[in-house]
Order: structure tokens, then C-alpha cells, then sequence
């Protein structure tokens, strides 16, 4: 039985990810931000999703790998009929004029290794997810293609008519292709290429070099840390889920959906991966994303928003896309962002903590803490005895979720705090009044027989969120109820090959086929926490197996033959794998280096 891996890597700049395919097509790339159309979408449609490939004529095989300690990917070609030759993909990220220079650029550098190999370049974008072809108008260096949003041009010192032509020709010299969205490159194609290649190399090392990573796993580490970083779109300081959409958590399943939002549940997680590795900034920016949204006036807030903070992500269906691997439908926008989810109000709670507790931040000068505490604390009083839809967002089951009310309980903890810093008796007593009563909640899920918390209020039904309760302290991780719940559930959901199930009840759409990988990385934190660091490493071990050939992760694996399913990669297993190396570092006493 072969072992499905998604066969792409991914380059960015916190303006926008592409992925790479190691046939070296550009098989996903949305302009102008994560969340647009895609101008090459052949993840989702060979035909339709256009292409922008650098191919030789006949059979190959190829490999891939990054610069190390980059986001620059490298893809290493070698024809049947000899030869061989280097493309160098990259999305120039570096400081200029004392701020941060990432432009809607995609530059790809063509080398030969050995030989005079014979290559064709095809660059066909596409506009309105493959509905719009775009016209094609070639100057004297560059090729423009008109009819979307902003003009796309590809500059070259390739001779125009091959591409045009997509002709054969022998590669007897450095090729450039520079792609650009709106602005085009002004500028010498072949100095310019180059000095964005070495200074966007020299970006990436100087970030992991500023990096505070302990020496247990380093390079997967280091791996998920600079994914997680171009997941991060700049501009508002969001992190999405997955620059992708609509790759099905198992074949045939109809669990595809869009991922290309930030989910304000994510946040406590990717605050907790950032601040154990140093990096204050994109905390800084992702703080200033969730406070934005924290002091709106509604009276719910959204599980997700767009990346702009924009709130109606209506879920379309597009009938005209085969979808991957033929895995249909294919949405863009969420219906999740209607879903009634009362965790989200502790996630953010617990999230903006470091904001009086870490003394990066002067928290003194702010004149508002009374007013957004007092407002988060008053939505999860009406919320906390109400039923809603769970982590898992269940599109027809509504039930008080012990995971909710966990939250809920967290977020009321963290407010205590934030409160005592400000030396607000009124904000202590209410906040304290609210951890009882949804500790009141979460003890109605425990199951005496057992000895397990379940998913909800008058449930049989386990569910790996309620790993949590160990890792929030709410149960005292050296306490017997700890390590007796933690075994009720690696009971159940833990597979032989050390994979990891959110449930094994039958939700809106039957019962889940493949495991969650980011569950297997809480199962690791679990294990570490209780004192099972021997298990808590060799589970750790175990995982790292499930990546693809550059070390990225996917949503979701099948416990039977390891592929990879889900969206991808998905930040969100990667900040699994940070947060768990992180706490058996910890648990080693492994240095750290700043």
C-alpha cells in the first residue's frame, strides 16, 4: 500500500505562499493575499488551475530540499537523456529603507549542474479560481497577462518567443524568471535577481540565528518555526490555518474545507510556539490582529475572521473545479465563522496574558484593561451555561463541551491575573466567581467509572481536546485523576502506530477515517507532563515520521498507511510539534540556544 505525501514544498513572505511541486510546477499560489483567487491553483485542477513549470522534454526524476535554515527551495532536476539542472524558488523577504521589503514577487532561478539539458517553460496564470483565462501580450523582455484583478508579468532573459511559444531550449546559462502581481520589476533582471536571493538568505538565517530553539530536534524545530513565520500575513499580524483550501481529511470523506482564515482558537497555541522560540515581533503583530478584534462591540465573537479581520466569510461551493485528486467539493469561504463556539472568549483571554505578565510589553500605559477585561469576562458569563458546536466545530450537534468550558475556566484564571496586576478587586471577585462555575461544568463530564472526563455534559464519548485539562493545570498533572484520564484515553484513541483520533463518535458527517496529528503532539505534551518522559519521547520520535520529504506536515494521517490528508501544511501541526519539543526540552533540562 503506498503512503500518500503531498509532493510540494512552500516558499513566502508573509505577503503570500506559494507551493512548489517537486515536478517543479507552481501547483498553488494565491495573489494578492492568502485568501484571493489563486493565480495557479493545479492543486485543485490540472486544467483549469493553469501552471508555471520548468520541465524537461521526456522522463525525469527530481529532489528537493531547502537552503538550510531558509524558506528559499531548492528542486534539482534530472532528465532521462542526461544531464541535470537547479531551480531556485524564492519570495524576497529582507529590510530596506528600515522596514521590511516583501513584494508580490516569485523569482525562480535556472542552472545547469552538469550537461547542456534541454528545458520548456510554461507560465499560464490563471484568474476567479480557473474561470477566467487571461490575455496574453508579449513585450520586448516580458510577457504580460491582463484580464485579472492587477496585471501579472513575467520578465526573463529567456528568449521570449520559447516561452511564448513554451519551445524547447538548451540551458547553457543561469536563467532568470521573475513573476510579478500589480508592480512590476523595474529594475536589472539578473543583478537584481541575485542580490534578492542573497539578502533573502541572509533574512532567514539571521531570524533562526535570533531564534531561541533547545538543541532536542533542532532541524524540525527550526523547519516548523520558519513555516509557521510565512503563515504569518505581515500586514495585519493574522496567522492562517493553511494557505490552502478544500484538501479532503480523507479521500471521498467531503471534509474539505478552507483554511485560509485565522482562527482566534489557535491563538493561545501560536502565541505559546512564537514565545518559546523568542520571536517578541510577530507576537507583537498577532497581539494587535486579536486585540483588534478583542475590543469589538459585538456581543459574539466569530471562531474565525478573514485575515483582515473581516467577519463574512460565506462558504461557496465551485461546481467547475475537479478538486484534488478528484476529492470534491471545493469551497472557498467558511461556514464556521456562524458557528456558536464559546471556548474562543478564554482563547483570548489566556492570549493577551503576556500583555501583563511579560515585561516586553509596558503594560501601564494601557487605559483600557478594566474596559476589554470587564467586556471578555462578561461574554463568557452569557455564554457559559449555553450549549455550542466544540473545538471540532460539529455543524449539527450542539453540547456543553468540557473543552468550552475548560476555556472558559482558563480564560477566567487569566483574567484573575490581569486583574491583580491592575489591582482590581471587582474584576478578582467576578473572575473567580466564573472559574467555579465552569469548573462546576467540566466536573459534570467526568465519568467516576472510568475515571475520564468525556467530550460533554451526559456523554459516553472520549475526545482528545480534553488532553487539555492536563496541559492547562487544571488538573494537577502529578495528581492520580491526571494520568488515570490520560490512560482512558490512549485507551481509546491512541492508535497501535501512535497516531492520535479527536473522537470515534459519528459527527455531521459519519465517523472520522484518519487520525489528527496535532492530537498526537497534545498526547506527547500530556505524557511529558504527568511524568512519562521516556513514552512522551518515543511518541515524539514516532511522529516525526509522518512528514513529508521536506520535513512539512499535513492536517490529518491515516493510521493505516501514514499518508498525509488535510490541508497543507498545516500551521497548526506544526505549532504542535513546536510546543511539544519545547516541553520535553524543559522536562530534559536541554539548553537553549538564543
Amino acid at each position: 500500500m503506498s503512503r500518500h505525501t503531498y509532493d510540494t514544498g512552500i516558499i513566502g513572505n508573509c505577503a503570500f505562499l506559494a507551493h512548489i511541486n517537486k515536478n517543479t510546477n507552481v501547483d498553488w499560489l494565491c495573489w494578492p493575499r492568502f485568501d484571493s483567487t489563486f493565480i495557479f491553483g493545479g492543486l485543485l485542477d490540472k486544467e483549469k488551475g493553469g501552471e508555471f513549470s520548468i520541465r524537461p522534454e521526456g522522463e525525469y526524476t527530481s529532489e528537493q530540499h531547502y537552503l538550510e535554515n531558509t524558506n528559499v527551495l531548492i528542486t534539482d532536476i534530472s532528465p532521462a537523456s542526461g544531464g541535470k539542472y537547479r531551480i531556485t524558488d524564492f519570495a524576497p523577504r529582507f529590510h530596506q529603507h528600515q522596514r521590511y521589503y516583501k513584494p508580490l514577487m516569485l523569482f525562480r532561478k535556472i542552472e545547469a549542474l552538469e550537461g547542456s539539458p534541454r528545458i520548456v517553460v510554461k507560465c499560464a496564470p490563471v484568474s476567479e479560481y480557473g474561470a477566467v483565462k487571461l490575455t496574453v501580450n508579449r513585450g520586448s523582455n516580458h510577457i504580460q497577462y491582463l484580464g485579472g484583478e492587477e496585471n501579472i508579468r513575467l520578465t526573463t532573459n529567456i528568449p521570449i518567443s520559447y516561452v511564448f511559444d513554451e519551445h524547447p531550449f538548451v540551458l547553457n546559462e543561469p536563467k532568470y524568471l521573475a513573476l510579478t502581481y500589480g508592480e512590476p520589476l523595474e529594475a536589472p533582471l539578473i543583478s537584481t535577481a541575485d542580490r534578492f536571493l542573497t539578502e533573502t538568505i541572509q533574512y532567514w538565517r539571521t531570524w533562526i540565528k535570533h531564534s531561541s530553539i533547545a538543541t532536542y530536534y533542532q532541524p524540525f524545530v527550526i523547519r516548523s518555526g520558519l513555516a509557521l513565520k510565512i503563515h504569518q500575513f505581515e500586514d495585519t499580524g493574522a496567522i492562517i490555518a493553511a494557505s490552502t483550501t478544500s484538501l479532503p481529511e480523507s479521500p471521498g470523506s467531503g471534509r474539505n474545507w478552507d483554511y485560509r482564515y485565522c482562527w482566534l482558537r489557535d491563538t493561545y497555541y501560536v502565541i505559546t510556539a512564537l514565545n518559546h522560540i523568542g520571536h517578541f515581533e510577530e507576537m507583537e503583530k498577532y497581539f494587535s490582529y486579536v486585540t483588534d478584534i478583542s475590543f469589538s462591540d459585538e456581543e459574539r465573537y466569530q471562531p474565525l475572521y478573514g485575515i483582515t479581520g473581516k467577519k463574512d466569510l460565506v462558504e461557496e461551493i465551485l461546481t467547475e473545479l475537479e478538486g484534488y485528486m478528484g476529492n470534491q467539493p471545493v469551497r472557498i469561504g467558511n461556514q464556521a465563522s456562524e458557528h456558536i463556539q464559546n471556548d474562543i472568549y478564554g482563547q483570548v483571554l489566556i492570549s493577551l496574558l503576556p500583555l501583563y505578565t511579560d515585561h516586553r510589553f509596558v503594560f501601564s500605559e494601557r487605559k483600557d484593561s478594566v474596559r476589554w477585561i470587564e467586556r471578555l469576562l462578561n461574554k463568557i458569563e452569557r455564554t457559559i451555561d449555553e450549549k455550542d458546536a466544540g473545538i471540532w466545530e460539529f455543524r449539527n450537534m450542539a453540547n456543553i463541551h468540557c473543552y468550552s468550558n475548560l476555556f472558559q475556566w482558563a480564560g477566567a484564571s487569566a483574567a484573575e491575573k490581569m486583574a491583580r496586576t491592575i489591582d482590581n478587586q471587582e474584576l478578582i471577585d467576578k473572575a473567580i466567581a466564573l472559574k467555579e462555575r465552569a469548573a462546576v461544568h467540566i466536573e459534570s463530564c467526568y465519568d467516576p467509572v472510568r475515571k475520564v472526563y468525556t467530550n460533554s455534559a451526559g456523554s459516553d464519548n472520549l475526545d482528545a481536546s480534553t488532553l487539555q485539562l492536563i496541559m492547562m493545570n487544571y488538573l494537577d498533572p502529578a495528581s492520580q485523576r491526571a494520568k488515570d484520564h490520560l490512560i482512558a484515553l490512549e485507551n481509546e484513541l491512541r492508535t497501535p502506530n501512535g497516531l492520535f483520533y479527536r473522537y470515534l463518535y459519528k459527527d455531521d458527517f459519519g465517523k472520522p477515517k484518519t487520525t489528527f496529528l496535532i492530537c498526537a503532539f497534545w498526547y506527547v505534551e500530556a505524557l511529558a507532563s504527568v511524568g512519562r518522559l521516556d513514552d512522551a519521547q518515543r511518541e515524539f520520535a514516532n511522529l516525526l515520521q509522518y512528514s513529508n520529504h521536506l520535513l512539512l506536515f499535513s492536517e490529518d494521517v491515516d493510521e493505516n498507511d501514514g499518508s498525509q490528508w488535510g490541508n497543507f501544511p498545516q500551521a497548526y501541526s506544526h505549532v504542535g510539534l513546536m510546543n511539544a519539543a519545547y516541553r520535553i526540552a524543559m522536562k530534559l533540562d536541554r539548553p537553549v540556544f538564543l
